[in-house]
């Protein structure tokens, strides 16, 4: 699969916006098929959901496998204020559905699987430490992660690790892959099985 830029994803981003393409709920409406396709319902999912558009994207998955019957537990560290408005929209619906949240990663949960929605493809400075200590509790559980994007700590442009990143076991780029996770050491081991959905955007017009 080709591989693109960050600046070239975003500009297809923008494009695709552009024509009126709400992409949060399709991007949210595809990781819960992932989950869905590789869980029973009733499954624990942990959803780590960040302050920008991934963790809008984070929040809903949430909310769909909610619905769908998946026992869905969310932590956002930084809260709900200053949301972009997407993902505020996002988690506007996840808290009308009935769900809510909490600042910390529960000290008894054992989830199936677990979704990184805490960074995507924006990431360009060393996760700082409140965010260190989280990646490093959600890899010592040792449970399947699919990282949304990219996994939390990896710089998509150039593939180096900005501190201890998240070790997925998949992750499921939206629109391109981009291609510092094809670049081969540590950021690339941290992807796991690599997939992707184009969200119906075709980056061959695009980019």
């Amino acid at each position: 699969m080709q591989a693109y830029s960050v600046a070239q994803i975003r500009r297809a981003e923008q494009v695709a916006q552009g024509q009126g393409r709400a992409l949060m709920p399709l991007a949210g409406a595809a990781a819960a098929r992932f989950v869905e396709a590789r869980f029973a319902v009733g499954a624990v999912v942990l959803v780590l959901a960040g302050p920008g558009y991934n963790g809008g994207d984070a929040l809903v998955a949430a909310t769909r496998l909610a619905a769908a019957g998946y026992r869905a537990r969310v932590v956002m560290p930084k809260g709900s204020h200053d949301l972009p408005a997407d993902a505020a929209r996002a988690y506007g619906e996840w808290r009308a559905q009935g769900g809510q949240e909490s600042a910390v990663l529960p000290g008894t949960i054992s989830p199936d699987v677990v979704i990184d929605g805490l960074f995507g493809i924006g990431l360009s400075r060393v996760l700082a430490d409140e965010w260190q200590v989280l990646v490093d509790a959600v890899n010592a559980m040792d449970k399947p992660i699919l990282a949304l994007d990219v996994p939390s700590g990896v710089d998509a442009e150039s593939g180096r690790v900005m501190g201890r990143p998240i070790r997925a076991r998949w992750t499921l780029s939206f629109i391109a892959i981009a291609r510092g996770l094809t670049v081969p050491g540590p950021g690339r081991d941290a992807v796991g099985d690599h997939h992707l959905d184009t969200l119906d955007v075709d980056m061959a017009a695009i980019a």
